[in-house]
C-alpha cells in the first residue's frame, strides 16, 4: 500500500520536473482542416455541447486520468475536479487500485464532495490487476464509493514491464474483462496510457461488451520515459529511454478505433494540448478528446490556473469550427484530409 502512495507521487513528480514527451510526432499536426474565409455562420452559433457515456457536456473534452491515491494527488484531483466542474466537461480519475488496497484512501477519490456539478466522472483500475485477485465485486464498490458515473480499464503492458513493482502477466485478461465487465454495474470503455491501440488490438477489445474505447496514443506523456527516471542507473532506465516513442501514433488509434468500434464512444487522446489538437481528432472519428500532462503543471499552481489553460483551449476549438463553418464538433467528421 505504501509502494502504491509512494510510486503515484514520483510520477508525478517526474511529470513535473523530468523531460517525459515520448519524441514521437501525434499525427494530429498533419490533418489539414480548410479554413473557409467565407464561413456563412455566427460565432454565435457554435455550440460545442456533446453527449458523452449518458452525460451531457458543455464541450467534447475530458481531463484525463493523472494520479490519485496520496494527499498530493487529492489536492491535485480536487482543483482538476472543481475547474472541470466550472466549464462543464468531464473529468477521469487516476488508478483506483490504492483505495481498493486501503479503503482510507477512498477521500483521495470522491471529488464530487467537492465538485458536485461535474457532469461525468469516469474511474480507473488497470485490467491487468484482474490478473492480482481484485474482483469485479471490488472494482464496483471502487466506483460506487468515488460515485464514478463509468470505468475505465487501462492497459498499460510497456509501462509494468518497466516497473520494478510491475504487473506483467497479462494472459487471459480478454476473457477476464468479458467476465468483469457486466457486472461493474456502469458503463465501461478500455484505454491506453499513452502507447496507442493499434487496429488488431482495437478489433479484440471491440469484441468485448464495452461502451467504447480511449485511444491514448503516442505523442504525449512517454510512461516508458517516465518509468526510465524513476529507474535512473539501471538497464530498465535505458531501456525506457530507447522504448519512449513505442507503440501507435494518436492519429493512427484514433482511426484505428473508429473502424473498429462503429457507433460506440471513441475518445482520442494522447499529446492533446490545444484546440486544433481536438478539433483534428474528431475530423478523424473521435467523438471526444482527453488531455492530462498540459494540465498537471497548471494543477500545482491552482484551480484557477486549470480554468484558465482550459478556457483557452475550448475558445481555439470553437474558433476552429467557426473558421470551418461547422456549428457542432461532429460536423468536423470526415473534413480532415491527412497530409
Amino acid at each position: 500500500m505504501r509502494q502504491t502512495r509512494r510510486r503515484k507521487d514520483e510520477h508525478i513528480d517526474v511529470c513535473l520536473r523530468k523531460p517525459v514527451g515520448s519524441g514521437v510526432p501525434t499525427g494530429l499536426d498533419a490533418v489539414r482542416l480548410e479554413h473557409l474565409a467565407l464561413p456563412e455562420i455566427d460565432f454565435d452559433e457554435v455550440d460545442l455541447s456533446t453527449t458523452v457515456l449518458g452525460k451531457r457536456l458543455r464541450a467534447p473534452l475530458l481531463i484525463g486520468a493523472m494520479t490519485g491515491g496520496s494527499p498530493r494527488a487529492r489536492r491535485i484531483n480536487e482543483r482538476l475536479a472543481r475547474a472541470a466542474a466550472h466549464v462543464g466537461i468531464g473529468m477521469a480519475l487516476g488508478s483506483q487500485r490504492a483505495m481498493i488496497e486501503d479503503p482510507r484512501r477512498t477521500a483521495g477519490y470522491r471529488v464530487r464532495d467537492f465538485a458536485p456539478d461535474l457532469p461525468l466522472l469516469v474511474g480507473n483500475i488497470g485490467a491487468v490487476q484482474l490478473r492480482r485477485g481484485v474482483t469485479p465485486a471490488a472494482i464496483a464498490a471502487a466506483v460506487r464509493a468515488a460515485g464514478a458515473d463509468a470505468l475505465a480499464f487501462h492497459l498499460n503492458p510497456l509501462q509494468e514491464a518497466l516497473q520494478p513493482e510491475g504487473d506483467t502477466c497479462f494472459r487471459g485478461l480478454t476473457e477476464l474483462l468479458r467476465r468483469a465487465i457486466p457486472r461493474i454495474g456502469v458503463p465501461c470503455i478500455a484505454k491506453e496510457v499513452g502507447a496507442g491501440i493499434s487496429w488488431s488490438a482495437a478489433r479484440r477489445l471491440a469484441r468485448l461488451p464495452l461502451a467504447g474505447i480511449e485511444a491514448a496514443g503516442v505523442g504525449g506523456t512517454s510512461w516508458a520515459r517516465v518509468e526510465a527516471h524513476r529507474a535512473a542507473g539501471t538497464p530498465a532506465a535505458e531501456a525506457g529511454e530507447a522504448l519512449a516513442g513505442w507503440g501507435v501514433p494518436t492519429a493512427d488509434a484514433i482511426v484505428a478505433c473508429r473502424r473498429a468500434f462503429g457507433r460506440r464512444l471513441v475518445i482520442g487522446s494522447g499529446g492533446i494540448r490545444n484546440g486544433r489538437d481536438v478539433a483534428a481528432a474528431i475530423a478523424l472519428g473521435a467523438d471526444a478528446c482527453a488531455l492530462a500532462g498540459p494540465l498537471l503543471a497548471a494543477a500545482e499552481e491552482s484551480e484557477r490556473a486549470v480554468v484558465r489553460k482550459l478556457e483557452a483551449i475550448l475558445l481555439e476549438l470553437r474558433i476552429v469550427l467557426f473558421c470551418t463553418g461547422a456549428r457542432r464538433p461532429r460536423e468536423l467528421r470526415g473534413r480532415g484530409s491527412r497530409r
